[in-house]
């Protein structure tokens, strides 16, 4: 692939400012549903999961849509660009259409403007690659109702007090957002490994922008975040089972 360099047209401000708006969007939900004595950690777990799903449905969404439904028509000798199976002798063609070339680079609807932006940066995501859209399926099919689902609890637990039915809807918050932590951080490295292996022949990190900001800042909140959300669910699970003995210990001691 040439070399990139960024461009700040109608286009790009576009897309940056749908990126950026999620966060706001979150933010604002949360002010809306949660009581005003919401403890901080229940506050950020909330605009966090919040967020995610917003990106998950919204953003991640469309690009499914555009690798699923927006393509051009190609001459048969055309193969599908750019996952490696295309290329195949055999012949492995995305959905089996040998003349079609999908993704959001063939279409001009908004969304996949963003998505023309994004691939600027990262080539994979303008076309059908296998393996993103095989994340993405699980992404926004489970990742995106999952956090959509911990969001919920979380806005449930909060203004209730202690006790037994608090308790049940805390051990089932933290072991969701468990697991969709851990999920992130693997879509994560399962995106960007092949890249690692391969010599970046996709990445465009030439340029500082593409680097920087759409490779580095737009992915490491999937890493950092995720990595909190485990060390705090360490902690209550950790505290629980400390809370535990010692109340054993001091049924012993009667």
């Amino acid at each position: 692939m040439p070399p990139s360099s960024f461009t700040l047209d109608p286009g790009t401000v576009f897309s940056l400012a749908v990126a950026f708006s999620l966060m706001p969007a979150a933010q604002l939900l949360a002010s809306i549903v949660l009581p005003k004595n919401v403890p901080t950690k229940y506050k950020y777990l909330f605009i966090w999961h919040a967020y995610d799903f917003l990106t998950h449905f919204i953003v991640e969404g469309s690009y499914l849509y555009h690798c699923f439904f927006s393509y051009v028509d190609l001459p048969p000798a055309t193969t599908d660009y750019p996952h490696p199976a295309s290329l195949n002798p055999e012949g492995i063609y995305f959905l089996g259409q040998k003349s079609r070339r999908y993704g959001a680079l063939y279409s001009s609807a908004p969304m996949a403007r963003l998505w023309q932006e994004y691939a600027k940066a990262d080539h994979r995501w303008g076309g059908a690659d296998l393996t993103v859209i095989s994340l993405e399926i699980l992404t926004v099919g489970l990742a995106g109702p999952c956090a959509t689902y911990i969001a919920f609890l979380i806005s449930q637990i909060v203004p209730k007090p202690a006790g037994r039915e608090r308790a049940k809807l805390q051990a089932k918050m933290w072991f969701l957002a468990t697991t969709l932590a851990t999920a992130e951080l693997y879509g994560g490295f399962m995106t960007f490994c092949p890249e690692w292996l391969s010599g970046n022949t996709q990445l465009a990190g030439d340029d500082p922008v593409y680097l920087w900001l759409y490779l580095v800042f737009f992915n490491v909140l999937w890493v950092f975040i995720p990595a909190w959300v485990l060390w705090e669910a360490w902690k209550e699970v950790s505290g629980t089972f400390e809370r535990a003995g010692q109340m054993t210990d001091r049924e012993k001691g009667k």
